[in-house]
């Protein structure tokens, strides 16, 4: 099923971004305020503690997150944020990251019949859509498992297929160099609570932002319900967990809303990033640890949305999304050992595993050459247009850990 309301084409980079502070650097916790020594990816004020927003007022006055960020897709402006460049657990909202990584690897017709090998390594409690070994499945059946029902059992075939776990994971950890999302660790292909295996509401909105520029994520992540096979000629119907799509547990649909993902684990608590097309403006909500159990996670993210779409375009960005460095974004990363003289170590959110910012590592440079060269051998030549569980477990149904 694809969007019926595409994703309008990235606008050319504004002049103004470059006063937006539009430097790659190493990331501060948002607890931590930025300094002039140590610029933040997206711009300084998404460092600041407390909430950022300028010339809009009216934002939600019951939101309980420990972290959220509101942009607007196509000019990657930052409208409002509160603690933007906090490290806190993921859960399977890195699956966009995964896709981001791993999507254009294989053509959605391409049929892979799954073996012991490639369900084995699969965290105990991890939530799953239903993969059997012995079982011959499309490319695009997985995906489905992946985006619907969180699948780690369909990351792992398709991180198996992709070259082994640790070769996606290493693949996975340039991306997020190359789309300087330079607060996320990966640890894990599928999101499942690792320690030191961390992101940011800043970083799972660029994720989101750049998976949205290809037709098939978009069309995987609007997807409400699907047929999956279950041997033979049978099938079962696997659903898609979010509920601002789909209305599930008595949460109202959302008006225009295209995906993306929601995630949820024991230590991350309930993850989303959602984005939403209204009147010819598409708008990025990543909302992170809201105090509010259950579908508290999609009411925030809703109510953000609703202010993004009727105060929004008051609002004077307070940062930026900068564009990936394979496509020309402006970087200026100082060395891990300069940054730290200049700042000292950076704080850390609770839950990050003690873990200080990555994306250093290698350099930029060293990144783009792992995209590179770290292609499979036997990638597929193909170009496109553009809920889970806690530590320990990982459940497929939404609300449970994934």
């Amino acid at each position: 099923m694809r969007d019926s309301s595409p994703v309008p084409p990235r606008a050319a980079r504004l002049s103004r971004r470059a006063a937006l502070g539009l430097v790659a650097a190493l990331p501060l916790a948002a607890a931590s305020p930025a300094s002039a020594a140590t610029p933040v990816i997206g711009g300084e004020r998404l460092a600041r503690a407390g909430v950022q927003v300028r010339g809009a007022a009216g934002l939600p006055k019951r939101l309980t997150a420990r972290s959220w960020l509101v942009a607007d897709h196509q000019s990657g402006e930052v409208l409002a944020s509160y603690h933007a460049h906090t490290h806190l657990a993921p859960a399977s909202t890195l699956k966009m990251l995964f896709a981001d990584t791993v999507l254009k690897n294989f053509e959605r017709t391409e049929r892979h019949r799954v073996t012991d090998a490639d369900l084995a390594d699969i965290p105990a409690g991890s939530s799953m859509v239903g993969v059997k070994p012995g079982i011959t499945y499309t490319v695009e059946q997985l995906w489905l498992g992946v985006f619907l029902r969180s699948g780690n059992d369909a990351v792992h075939v398709l991180s198996h297929m992709n070259g082994g776990v640790a070769r996606t994971v290493a693949q996975m950890q340039a991306k997020a160099q190359d789309l300087q999302a330079l607060d996320t660790h990966v640890v894990s292909p599928d999101g499942f609570d690792h320690k030191g295996q961390v992101s940011s509401a800043y970083d799972l909105t660029l994720f989101a932002r750049h998976g949205l520029a290809d037709a098939d994520f978009r069309a995987y992540c609007h997807t409400k319900t699907a047929n999956f096979p279950a041997g033979g000629k049978k099938t079962f119907q696997i659903q898609n967990t979010d509920r601002l799509l789909t209305g599930a547990w008595g949460v109202p649909t959302y008006d225009g809303l295209i995906g993306v993902k929601n995630g949820y684990t024991s230590n991350a608590g309930n993850t989303f990033t959602g984005a939403a097309t209204r009147g010819g403006r598409t708008l990025l909500v990543t909302v992170m640890h809201p105090k509010s159990g259950g579908s508290g996670v999609y009411e925030e993210t809703a109510a953000l949305l609703d202010w993004g779409f009727k105060e929004g375009a008051k609002a004077q960005p307070v940062g930026a999304l900068v564009d990936p460095l394979s496509e020309g974004g402006a970087s200026a990363a100082p060395t891990r050992k300069a940054a730290t003289a200049a700042a000292g170590a950076p704080a850390t959110a609770a839950g990050d595993g003690g873990s200080s910012s990555w994306g250093l590592v290698g350099g930029a440079g060293g990144a783009v050459a792992l995209l590179a060269g770290g292609a499979y051998a036997w990638r597929r030549r193909r170009r496109v247009v553009g809920d889970e569980a806690p530590e320990g477990r990982q459940d497929g149904q939404d609300g449970q850990q994934g």
